[in-house]
Order: structure tokens, then sequence, then C-alpha cells
């Protein structure tokens, strides 16, 4: 469904991405891994043509995106990212209506789907779709942000630290609807992380990047047997660190 063909980025003189090549399977969950600055979130946005690549090529579903107008090849993307984008201006059933009307759809068949997307993704459409943004919790103006990713009905979304500004409950939970929502649509998913848990949660396949290149890819049972170098074995390294820190501070009753 996504193939990336020796894509490269530079801005300026700083080369952002280097030479990375992927494939990922129509259904599948792939992702991005890396600390700052690894490339990860610009690979992720040169698919959708919010960031041009400086040479190399993206294909999405065969065709060649360089050859696609922007504006309506995101249409058919959809994309969640941390900062949310809803618009504060418009009411939750007006962002989730945004893509829908654009493409024509009539008032009718917009509050349909309006509807539907906010059970599916587990809001209470009477009692959330007139309210504002700004009017919702962390965890529900999340979950709208995928509503409207999905309004469109597109084969493929892209996920840029979703969940990372959320608290650590609300976290799990939307990660867990978000497993299930992917499953029942059968969509494409490339997901951006610095977490190595989400990463293993969320991920069918693994991408590790550093320094803008391509280390490693495969299951997380691959990647944890077979490291190919520092980088891969210490994301597995950090998570065992954190659980080995908690239960020491447990077991001194510190508080």
């Amino acid at each position: 469904m996504i193939r990336l063909i020796d894509v490269t980025r530079r801005f300026g003189d700083r080369l952002a991405v280097d030479r990375v090549s992927l494939d990922v399977a129509e259904g599948e969950s792939l992702v991005l891994i890396g600390g700052s600055g690894s490339g990860k979130t610009t690979t992720c946005k040169m698919i959708n043509r919010l960031v041009e690549p400086s040479a190399g090529r993206v294909l999405v579903d065969g065709q060649d995106v360089a050859h696609q107008s922007g504006p309506r090849l995101r249409r058919r993307i959809g994309y969640v990212f941390q900062r949310l984008g809803l618009f504060p201006h418009m009411t939750v059933a007006e962002n989730i209506g945004v893509t829908p009307r654009l493409l024509g759809w009539d008032a009718d068949r917009v509050r349909v789907r309006v509807r539907e997307l906010l059970e599916l993704v587990e809001l209470d459409a009477d009692a959330v779709a007139e309210r504002r943004p700004d009017s919702l919790s962390g965890g529900q103006a999340q979950r709208v942000a995928v509503a409207r990713a999905l309004a469109a009905a597109p084969p493929v979304l892209l996920m840029d630290e979703p969940f990372g500004a959320l608290d650590p409950l609300t976290r799990e939970r939307l990660q867990g609807s978000f497993e299930r929502i992917r499953r029942e649509l059968r969509l494409t998913v490339v997901f951006v992380t610095h977490d190595m848990i989400e990463a293993m949660r969320l991920g069918d396949r693994i991408a590790v990047m550093s320094d803008g290149r391509l280390v490693q890819v495969g299951t997380a049972r691959q990647l944890y047997e077979a490291p190919v170098d520092a980088t891969v074995r210490e994301l597995f390294a950090a998570p065992r660190r954190q659980a080995r820190l908690i239960e020491s501070r447990l077991e001194r009753g510190a508080p």
C-alpha cells in the first residue's frame, strides 16, 4: 500500500532523511521509532506531501504521490498528530465533517457519518457533537481528531505521536481503542512514536531510525532477538530499566 524508495530530505545543509526505503503492506501497522532528530516525523510527512522529498519516490497504492495534487492526496490519507489541529471555531461535528464537505457530500450524509464515527471512537454524539474543542478533555479531543482523520474512509492513516501529550491512563485507553478501530477497519497505518512500549503494542512491524537513516525493520521479536546495533538494543533496554527502578523503589518502601 505504501512504498518509499531511497527517499531523502535535506533542510539546507542538514540531511534529515537519508535514502530510506520501506514497504508497508495493505492492512499493516508499521511503527517508526527513534529519538528526537532521527527523521521519523519527516519520513511520515513525506508520505502525504506535507514535506516534499529532496530525492527518491513515494508510492501510495501504486501511484507516485509526486504526480498528484497535494490537497487531493491528503483528502485520501488520514492524518493525526499530537497537536490535534482541531479548528477551535468549529463544533466537534463540524470538525469531523470537514473533509466530507470538501469532497461534496450532502449534509445528511455528513451528519450520519459524524454520528457513526463518534460511536466508533466511543464518544456520545448527543453529548459532544455541538461542543467546541476547548470544552473537551485531552482524551476526548484526541478521539475527535481520530474520527476526523477517518471521516472520508481513507485506506491509509498516518499518526505522528498522537497520544504523547496524554496522561498514562488516558494514553493506554486510547491505544486500546485505536488498535480495535485499526483492525475493524483494516487500515494501513504508519505510526510515529519514541515509546518502545507503544511501538510493541501497536505495530505489526517496527522501523528503527537514527540520524535520518533506517537502522532495522522487523517484528518486535525479531528486533529483540537480533538487534543490529546499540541503538536497537537501547530501545528495548529502556523499558526494562524503568520497570526495575519502579520495583526497586517499591521494595524499599520509597514514596
